[in-house]
């Protein structure tokens, strides 16, 4: 019996082919079909949209509440009205930087403060007030500076363990060349650098010119400091000076290098 013909088994072939089903594409994975990409743009058109109404529209997070941490002579009340956060505001729309500046502005004594959002519905405010280095007397009242030199607040009564700034160049080359300005930053500059129980002891820095500043002390001893520069290393000579000579009434670090002590 005479076997299929070229012709027939051609025929059998193409119709194995065309009966088996199209092959996977690699990795077995089918592209999403364009009905599946609508779907999915719309899904996420409504969760972004449900998002934005969340934060803007709705009334779940809002601006109901604000918590002040850090002040020391500012109250909380006053830090609150200066800030005028927008209670009832989505959160969202705060604008914290808005809100710093504005307590930059109205409260001087207000050195940093950080602003961030406390979802649900709270603004925080951590507040750095300005800390007083030296006051510089103004008819009964005293105006504080800080140890940037900052003239940050004007107070009816002298803060205690702050010492009075005393400012005489008269008409001195150094006011010439310097200025009154300089001549107070050189003094916030030693005021910033005495050792603690010397600062906490100093009642009156004292600058007649650049390199002329002194400091007196209570129990009526004085310090010749000389200019602002090696600071450091004159507040480690200077508490060298007092430990060996703790009753000694005149200390002198101008030079650091020949220090010198009278009055014992």
């Amino acid at each position: 019996m005479a076997g299929p013909t070229t012709a027939q088994r051609g025929a059998v072939k193409q119709e194995d082919s065309s009966a088996r089903p199209p092959r996977p594409r690699p990795g077995g994975r089918r592209l999403p079909s364009r009905t599946q990409l609508i779907v999915i743009g719309v899904l996420v058109l409504l969760l972004a949209s449900g998002a934005v109404w969340a934060l803007y529209g709705s009334s779940w997070l809002r601006a109901e509440r604000v918590r002040i941490t850090g002040v020391d002579v500012l109250t909380p009340a006053e830090v609150e009205a200066a800030a005028a956060v927008p209670i009832g505001a989505p959160l969202i729309s705060v604008d914290t930087d808005a809100v710093a500046d504005r307590l930059r502005q109205k409260l001087p004594r207000i050195d940093s403060v950080d602003v961030v959002r406390s979802w649900p519905h709270g603004i925080g405010l951590k507040v750095i007030e300005r800390q007083p280095v030296l006051l510089v007397k103004k008819g009964a009242k005293f105006i504080e500076v800080d140890a940037k030199g900052v003239r940050f607040a004007t107070v009816d009564k002298s803060p205690g363990h702050v010492p009075l700034l005393e400012l005489t160049p008269g008409r001195s080359a150094s006011l010439r060349r310097f200025g009154s300005a300089r001549l107070v930053q050189e003094a916030v500059r030693v005021a910033g650098e005495l050792p603690a129980g010397v600062a906490k002891n100093t009642k009156v820095v004292r600058v007649t010119s650049y390199d002329s500043i002194s400091l007196e002390l209570t129990r009526g001893r004085t310090v010749l400091w000389g200019s602002g520069e090696e600071g450091p290393v004159k507040a480690r000579v200077l508490t060298a000076l007092m430990k060996a000579a703790p009753k000694a009434g005149h200390f002198d670090v101008s030079a650091p290098t020949a220090p010198a002590v009278s009055g014992s």
